[in-house]
């Protein structure tokens, strides 16, 4: 059964119009998690930046006002040594009545990673990823003390006695480089990718799943796929939205307000350069993926556009559905509203859409 994930926000500020210097506004925070929650969003994910929110803390509070939506907590292994992680998520999970996941981020940017005292190199970054998700699942299988000693973590006799609820949580790795694929495909319970056309995203399911079957797993990562979507009553009035909202990046960029500088270097992880490939092919790839977003923005993030009326982009996200894509991530750019809008609309043509298949 596919399931929806969104991502929260702390205030009201949004790539259309930037908040600057906007600090947590707890009354939002809670309205928005409360209408994810009530609208039928599975989970949420909280993000990490080194110059932004404790993700934790955010998590905590998500869970404390809402019912079902389970909090999906962004994670860089430089950030929290791995008895800590093990033992604090496990006690949100414990107070969230098992509804917590971790994302864990390599790390893409040397110069991010930098801003945090992180100088190892990306293979090492990865390399240190493999040993942090083994660790993780040791300390919560048992509380029997147990030793590890590796390149990256060494500790001894560390016991973890703050069980998680089911026993484990689900760990996503997310990436398209060979490490991610191999990491992710061997270790991972979710793989995350980025907004492709359906024959790249296709070819990169296949090489997670290639993975999983080289470590001798008999199971395989969800796959998780995230993308934009502009949506409008019609397909006329959401492309018009589209470059409205391709507009707004473009000034607020150009004006020092966007993601990233107006002058930006080339990204430097694999799945931004991947983004930006296929934006150069083509503004519109298969039934409605929209790639403007993307250079707008130089591929900072997941920025592929769904754009059309709610059954257009229903229609589109059941297409990644069938290539076996079954987390969908779906967020907009006036974050709350839109969120409220694929809620009402989107989300339950999707699921009346996986009935008609399945019937």
């Amino acid at each position: 059964m596919a399931e929806f994930i969104s991502v929260t926000f702390p205030n009201a500020s949004t790539e259309l119009n930037p908040i600057p210097n906007a600090g947590i506004d707890r009354d939002y925070l809670i309205r928005y998690a409360r209408n994810l929650d009530d609208y039928g969003f599975n989970y949420t994910l909280v993000p990490y930046d080194s110059s932004s929110y404790d993700p934790f803390t955010i998590g905590a509070t998500i869970l404390a006002v809402t019912k079902q939506i389970k909090v999906i907590i962004a994670l860089r292994p430089n950030t929290l040594p791995p008895t800590v992680a093990a033992k604090a998520l496990a006690t949100l999970d414990q107070l969230g009545g098992g509804r917590v996941v971790v994302h864990f981020i390599a790390g893409g940017s040397d110069v991010e990673q930098a801003k945090e005292g992180d100088f190892l190199t990306k293979d090492q970054r990865y390399a240190r990823l493999e040993d942090y998700i083994r660790i993780l699942r040791r300390a919560w299988e048992s509380a029997e003390p147990f030793d590890w000693d590796s390149q990256f973590f060494t500790f001894k006799q560390f016991s973890n006695r703050v069980r998680p609820v089911n026993k484990t949580i689900p760990v996503s790795v997310g990436g398209s480089s060979d490490e991610a694929y191999r990491i992710g495909g061997s270790l991972g319970d979710i793989f995350g990718l980025w907004g492709e056309p359906l024959k790249e995203t296709k070819e990169q399911i296949d090489r997670i799943y290639a993975e999983a079957e080289k470590a001798g797993r008999v199971d395989r990562p969800r796959i998780w796929v995230t993308f934009r979507p502009i949506v409008a009553e019609t397909d006329e009035l959401a492309w018009e939205k589209a470059h409205r909202t391709l507009d707004a990046l473009t000034t607020n960029r150009a004006n020092g307000q966007g993601k990233v500088p107006a002058v930006a270097p080339a990204p430097q992880n694999v799945g931004s350069q991947r983004l930006l490939e296929i934006a150069a092919r083509g503004e519109v790839q298969d039934r409605a993926l929209w790639y403007p977003t993307v250079t707008a923005t130089n591929a900072r993030g997941a920025s592929t556009a769904l754009v059309g009326s709610p059954q257009t982009v229903a229609d589109s996200i059941l297409d990644y559905i069938k290539l076996g894509a079954d987390l969908i991530s779906i967020r907009g750019y006036d974050n709350l509203n839109d969120a409220i809008d694929y809620g009402r609309h989107v989300l339950p043509r999707v699921r009346d859409g996986l009935k008609s298949l399945e019937s």
